[in-house]
């Protein structure tokens, strides 16, 4: 099976490896702390507090796998290759939303780093794909849940 190439941010692999580093040691330390408590309690056949430590161990491990997957196949988007002419992962657009006369800023992101709070939307969203390789003042139109959304670009920048 071939992995798919992760699309990263500087910011969003920094954080990676942080959310990584802190899973593999704090998370696992206490974790284990956790355990140690459990079998003090005697019989682990009736020990709740038991099982869910070794459930919280099993989702933490899976997390770091997850975590580690994501690192070696991460590509990180270089601040110096992203441009303004066309849109890109890394990019922030200004867009008019046509049917309700909105403007509205996102920024492109990969898949890991979306956060709709901060307007960071995915490059293989509905919008975000329809999107990249578009160019200032070209309106999209974006095959959406609710029908089909037309957007006019206003802006593209670092």
């Amino acid at each position: 099976m071939e992995e798919k190439e992760v699309i990263l941010t500087q910011e969003g692999y920094d954080r990676l490896e942080k959310e990584l580093n802190y899973l593999r040691t704090e998370k696992r330390a206490e974790i284990a702390d956790r355990i140690k408590v459990a079998l003090g309690f005697g019989d682990l056949s009736e020990n709740s507090e038991y099982d869910e430590a070794k459930t919280a161990q099993a989702e933490n491990e899976v997390k770091i796998a997850e975590l580690e997957n994501k690192i070696r196949h991460a590509k990180i988007i270089d601040e110096k290759d992203i441009d303004t002419e066309t849109i890109q992962v890394g990019n922030i657009v200004k867009v008019l939303d046509m049917e309700f006369d909105e403007k509205v800023e996102y920024t492109i992101v990969g898949s890991t780093e979306v956060n709709l709070a901060e307007n960071k939307i995915s490059n293989e969203s509905p919008l975000g794909s329809a999107l990249l390789g578009a160019k200032k003042n070209q309106v999209i139109e974006v095959n959406a849940p609710a029908g089909i959304m037309k957007y006019k670009i206003l802006s593209i920048k670092k």
